[in-house]
């Protein structure tokens, strides 16, 4: 019987972490497993009566954002039914964080499980990232978009977004694993490589993700914290020769966002005169399409300030003249977290992600402040990497996706989980895996 028991716990954390590799797939197979899991981690607990996992303060602002999205897609929204794809299931990222939660508790293999997962599919982009930039096309095919590497994703420039992002949670299960002398200098090759990787990419934000994380990670880890900062210098050194000798990539991720942002003056007479007359003498928001994205949504917040248009309602109404700014006006979303939440959940809705930045900060300056007056940590090492993998979810000066993206809120839920169960689990512990 225990056999049996230990091989169905196998699959299931083999069945999770194979969302890693799923993500590079696309979005349906990770969106089915969250989905089926959601809704079977549901029937569990109802049945075995336990709602600790919901009671908590975290998900319970959570579900009600999520009721309170379904209500304003109901009574608010223009088009119920596009609000309703965005807001009637939103809830299940929610629960499927718990049931991470639930799987570390029931058995901690799991972490070995995404660990080796995170390693596959790192070590798998990279190898074919290097390959596609060098050869112009990767192993399967997929040529390079200009100067931009997108590997496996093919024609979806998010491969940089994907490092990025899970690189906190990598790190976070390297700290807590048991390691072999060469597995850690394997790790840091690795580091190296992913660094330099996210910059060849072409993708702006992916790479600032990058440096925030790494900044936060660096500063408030007391181990392994030379080893990444050691890592990210040798990184740096290795972009800064790529630059001298790529005047597109340097064009593309520093001079285009600085001129554009009007940090520096633009010697391009004629794009200057092109620019918008309503954005000209203004203060650019990252660059010149995000600014205009921005100042529309803005300006669609205002005719709505407390509950928004509803979820998903910003490519509706974009269309309207009334609101359009700038250059590149209308698009599936605005391209920052807040700026939609304004405008399409409004100042409710906006609180909810300001909740989220707001205990970021917190319990980081917390940690900070025990740092320097060397007190007791609040936060381990683990837990710290985990948070800076939710920072960059929150971190509002930033261009984004879209927040009700079904594959962006897979990838910004997983280390929710993982951290949940570190802060509010009786069952967790430091011991190494």
């Amino acid at each position: 019987m225990n056999s049996i028991k230990y091989t169905k716990i196998g699959l299931t954390n083999f069945i999770m972490a194979s969302i890693i590799p799923f993500l590079i797939w696309g979005p349906f197979f990770p969106d089915l497993i969250v989905s089926i899991s959601a809704l079977f981690f549901l029937y569990y607990v109802f049945k075995n009566k336990i709602y600790y996992y919901f009671l908590n303060t975290p998900l319970i602002i959570f579900f009600i954002f999520c009721i309170y999205c379904i209500l304003i897609s109901i009574f608010i929204a223009e088009d119920i039914f596009m609000s309703f794809e965005s807001s009637l299931f939103y809830f299940r990222i929610g629960v499927f964080s718990c049931f991470i939660w639930y799987l570390i508790d029931k058995d901690r293999s799991i972490l070995i499980f995404f660990y080796y997962s995170l390693i596959l599919c790192f070590l798998a982009l990279v190898v074919d990232g290097y390959f596609q930039y060098f050869n112009g096309i990767n192993i399967l095919g997929f040529k390079l978009h200009g100067i931009r590497i997108s590997s496996f994703f093919g024609d979806e420039l998010i491969m940089g977004s994907y490092l990025s992002r899970l690189f906190p949670l990598l790190f976070a299960l390297f700290l807590v694993k048991k390691k072999q002398k060469f597995e850690t200098y394997f790790i840091g090759v690795l580091f190296v490589s992913v660094d330099i990787l996210i910059y060849m990419s072409g993708e702006r934000a992916s790479f600032y993700f990058l440096n925030i994380s790494t900044i936060f990670i660096i500063i408030l880890i007391k181990n392994y914290q030379k080893f990444r900062l050691i890592t990210f210098i040798i990184a740096i050194f290795f972009i800064f020769i790529l630059s001298i000798n790529s005047s597109n990539l340097t064009d593309r991720m520093i001079l285009n966002p600085v001129k554009e942002m009007g940090l520096i003056k633009n010697q391009d007479k004629s794009q200057d005169k092109s620019q918008d007359k309503s954005t000209k003498n203004n203060i650019i928001f990252f660059t010149e399409g995000h600014d205009s994205l921005i100042r529309t949504a803005y300006n669609i917040f205002k005719d709505k300030p407390i509950f928004g248009h509803g979820p998903k309602m910003f490519r509706v109404k974009c269309k309207n003249e009334k609101y359009a700014v700038g250059i590149s006006p209308c698009m599936t979303h605005p391209h920052n977290f807040y700026v939609q939440l304004l405008a399409e959940t409004g100042f409710i809705g906006f609180l909810f992600l300001l909740t989220g930045l707001y205990y970021v900060l917190s319990i980081s300056l917390k940690q900070f402040k025990s740092i320097i007056f060397k007190q007791k940590r609040p936060l381990s090492d683990y837990q710290v990497c985990l948070l800076a993998g939710i920072l960059i979810t929150v971190w509002p000066i930033s261009p984004n996706g879209n927040f009700f993206n079904n594959w962006l809120m897979i990838v910004y839920c997983l280390p929710v989980g993982f951290y949940l169960q570190s802060v509010y689990s009786k069952k967790f512990t430091l011991k190494d895996i």
